[in-house]
């Protein structure tokens, strides 16, 4: 979860950097909500994994599953809320939402593939 953590705060400090530099009007007025809830979204699938490796790692692909298809859905109802509330830069919004989605994704399938590779050592 620390590293959750860090990455938020690394990709927030690029956020505030673009602003400082003069890139702000690349990036959505909404870039500090989309990075709240991705971040609020790898805590949710940080504890929901975690469950999955509690008892035996036999759950971990169901929870894993789980914790997708949730990821999922809750992405299409934030931009779908966020396009009906109609934000004034679409295109800016879904593109920093995708692009932040992708980072997010890798993440936490590298931290999970470096857990997965300890646990599986002899």
């Amino acid at each position: 979860m620390l590293r959750t953590i860090l990455f938020s705060a690394i990709i927030g400090i690029v956020f505030f950097t673009a602003e400082y530099f003069g890139f702000g009007a690349i990036l959505p007025k909404e870039k500090w909500f989309i990075l709240a809830f991705f971040f609020t979204l790898s805590i949710l699938q940080h504890r929901i994994l975690s469950f999955g490796f509690q008892d035996d790692n036999d759950k971990f692909v169901q929870f894993y599953l789980a914790s997708a298809v949730i990821k999922l859905i809750l992405c299409m109802v934030f931009v779908a809320v966020f396009v009906y509330l109609q934000v004034n830069e679409v295109v800016s919004f879904i593109i920093t939402f995708f692009a932040l989605y992708l980072f997010y994704t890798c993440f936490e399938v590298v931290g999970m593939y470096r857990n997965l590779r300890r646990d599986l050592k002899p």
